[in-house]
């Protein structure tokens, strides 16, 4: 019991004064006799065994304590160092990040900003000096695709330079609810099937891939495939929404758009689905196509966030390509 307490108050109490203290009390109580007889006292004393046990044992225990003490201590204070060192090697990430984050910001201003401005700039001088109402009508639809891409051009701009790639910009992001003006733009023979009344509601997230994706895929249309026939469908699967875009062979004599283009979107939509939850697949079909298809789950939100539908959604009246 004696060897028990002197050890918890080396433990839990560090003061060297009251543990040398304790530690000498016990001592005294074990080599002094009760009732206190000159006689025993010699014999206890003459004893070597004795007298070991009672001074090693007190002795033992207070240094047990002790040691496992500092053990906790030094434990408590590596794991505050490697707390802290985690701590700085996350603030320097992040003021890396941040800086790239800026000079991208300022590149994707001063480079892309530039283009398109001349791009609208150009279109709308051409709109006053046509004569042909069809030119005219194109030369509209470009500046308008301009002032669009400057918007979306901002708000990234926003995006990329606020902290923690936050922004304040309140502007709506792309809905379900967008597809047919999306479609319609694309100036393409598309086939729209979007039926995904009774899904779940979608949030915001997930109705915004949904349109990436077939904002990527009409954009690889009109680049790899001038003049190919589209199949856009909208289904509710298992607990999500699936997509997919299907397009036929190249008309024949059309010659492909000599745009640059790196294979990042196809990526990019792949990485978007995968940090849904979802699956995403790309590649090409029969006779020619290419096919993009994905699954996007969609968890239990709020009846707010429950999706548009489209207007301008139909059912094909053409059989996509096997």
């Amino acid at each position: 019991m004696w060897l028990i307490a002197l050890y918890t108050l080396s433990r839990f109490r560090p003061g060297r004064r009251l543990l040398l203290t304790c530690t000498l009390l016990v001592i005294v109580v074990k080599v002094l006799p009760y009732p206190l007889e000159a006689a025993e006292l010699r014999t206890r004393l003459a004893n070597l065994v004795w007298l070991e046990d009672a001074l090693g044992a007190p002795i033992a225990a207070a240094a047990l304590g002790r040691a496992v003490a500092l053990r906790c201590e030094l434990a408590e204070r590596l794991r505050e160092l490697t707390e802290g060192r985690s701590r700085e090697d996350r603030l320097l990430a992040e003021q890396v990040l941040a800086t790239e984050r800026t000079q991208l910001a300022r590149e994707m201003h001063d480079v892309v900003a530039h283009q398109v401005s001349l791009i609208s700039l150009q279109a709308g001088a051409l709109r006053v000096s046509a004569g042909d109402f069809a030119v005219r009508e194109a030369a509209d639809t470009i500046r308008t695709l301009s002032v669009r891409t400057l918007e979306e051009l901002r708000h990234m701009v926003g995006v990329l330079r606020a902290a923690g790639g936050r922004t304040l910009d309140p502007r709506p992001q792309p809905r379900l609810s967008d597809l047919p003006r999306l479609i319609a733009e694309s100036a393409l023979d598309v086939d729209a099937d979007m039926a995904y009344e009774g899904c779940a509601p979608c949030p915001e997230g997930v109705e915004r891939a949904a349109f990436r994706i077939v904002q990527e895929a009409l954009t690889n249309v009109r680049k790899h495939a001038p003049g190919a026939k589209v199949w856009i469908q909208l289904r509710c699967a298992e607990g999500g929404l699936r997509v997919e875009i299907r397009n036929a062979a190249a008309a024949p004599g059309a010659a492909a758009l000599d745009l640059p283009s790196g294979g990042h979107g196809l990526v990019g939509l792949s990485e978007r689905v995968h940090l849904l939850g979802g699956f995403f697949s790309a590649g090409t079909g029969d006779a020619g196509g290419f096919r993009v298809s994905a699954t996007i789950p969609i968890p239990s939100t709020t009846p707010e966030d429950a999706p548009r539908v489209p207007d301008a959604s139909r059912t094909p009246d053409t059989e996509p390509p096997n």
